[in-house]
C-alpha cells in the first residue's frame, strides 16, 4: 500500500494511493490526524482494509504533495554509507577515514520539500548538489533496538534527495550546516508499506538530472545496513513512529565530478527507487 501526506482545498490530509487517485484517511479516527499518528497506532498494517469502500477524492495530479512525514520528530541521515561514494569524496580531496560506527547527522523537518515542489538553491552558494537515497520510516518505536529485531520496527520506505550545499557542508568538521538549508531535503512522493518489500531486498536506485542518469546503484552496497542504522540510532535516542532514517547516497554526486557539477535553477532532478517510486523536483532560485 502507498500512503502519503497531501494538501487539498486548503487543508492538510493523509491517505492512500488507489488507481492513480487518493483515498482520504484523515477521518478514519478522530484522534488520528496525521500520517505519523496513523503509523503510531499501527493502522498502516491494515491500511488496505481501511481503504476498502472509501471513495477516491481526487486524482494524484489534483493534490499538493507534502513531505511523506511533514513534521517528523527526527530525520536521521547517514553519511558516506556507500563505499563508492566514500571513494569519490576522497578523490575530491575530502580525506576522511571510513568510520567504525555509522556516521550520522540530523536534518530539521523545515528543511524538507515534497514531490513536485521546488528544491531551493540559496543565494549564498553555487554548490547545490544532489544525493538520491532510500528513506526508511519507523513504525514501532523503541530504545536500544537489536539489529535482529530492527525490521519489525519499519513501517515502510520512501525516496529522499538529501540535496547538499557543499561549501557550507565543509565550513567545519560537522557537516549539518550544508544539509539543513530550507527547501533542500526532498521527500516523497509516498511511503510504500513494509509488507510490499521483503526485508533487506536490494532496491535499484537511479538519480537523473534533466533526464541524464547521474547515479545508478542499489541498496545492497550500503556499508551500514538498515538494521545497523536503526540499532545505532536507537542506542542514542528513542525512535518514535514517523521518525525517518535516510540511508546514504551512492557515487555519482556532482562534487565527485571533474570539474564538479551542481544543480542550477531550471534543472529537474529525479530520484527513482525500485518498487518505491520516483521523486521529482524542479530547482529554483531562493526568493
Amino acid at each position: 500500500m502507498k500512503l502519503l501526506s497531501f494538501r487539498i482545498a486548503g487543508r492538510e490530509a493523509f491517505g492512500a494511493v488507489v488507481d492513480d487517485g487518493v483515498v482520504d484517511l484523515s477521518n478514519w479516527r478522530a484522534d488520528v490526524r496525521t500520517l505519523a499518528d496513523y503509523i503510531a497506532c499501527g493502522a498502516y498494517l491494515d491500511a488496505a482494509e481501511h481503504v476498502e469502500g472509501r471513495p477516491v477524492i481526487a486524482a494524484l495530479e489534483e493534490i499538493e504533495y507534502l513531505p511523506v512525514i511533514p513534521r517528523a520528530e527526527k530525520i536521521v541521515c547517514a553519511v558516506r554509507n556507500y563505499l563508492d561514494h566514500h571513494n569519490e569524496a576522497v578523490a575530491a580531496g575530502l580525506n576522511r577515514d571510513l568510520s567504525e560506527f555509522p556516521p550520522i547527522f540530523l536534518r530539521v523537518w523545515r528543511s524538507q520539500v515534497a514531490h513536485n515542489q521546488p528544491i531551493v538553491k540559496p543565494h549564498c552558494s553555487d554548490t547545490l548538489d544532489w544525493e538520491g537515497e532510500l528513506a526508511v520510516i519507523i513504525g514501532v518505536g523503541g530504545r536500544d533496538i537489536a539489529e535482529a529485531d530492527a525490521w519489525n520496527h519499519v513501517a515502510g520506505y520512501s525516496v529522499y534527495n538529501d540535496a547538499s550545499v557543499r561549501e557550507w557542508q565543509f565550513h567545519a568538521k560537522q557537516i549539518a550546516a550544508g544539509k539543513n538549508f530550507e527547501g533542500t531535503g526532498a521527500f516523497g512522493p509516498w511511503m510504500v508499506t513494509a509488507d510490499e518489500i521483503a526485508p533487506g531486498r536490494p532496491l535499484k536506485l537511479l538519480t537523473r538530472l534533466n533526464g541524464e542518469v547521474v547515479q545508478s546503484s542499489d541498496t545492497s552496497h550500503l556499508i551500514f545496513s538498515v538494521p545497523q542504522l536503526i540499532a545505532y540510532a536507537s542506542t542514542i535516542f528513542t525512535l518514535v513512529p514517523g521518525d525517518v532514517i535516510v540511508t546514504g547516497t551512492p557515487s555519482g554526486v556532482g562534487l565527485g565530478r571533474k570539474p564538479p557539477r551542481y544543480m542550477n535553477p531550471g534543472d529537474v532532478v529525479e530520484v527513482e527507487i525500485e518498487s518505491v517510486g520516483t521523486l521529482r523536483n524542479l530547482v529554483v532560485e531562493q526568493d
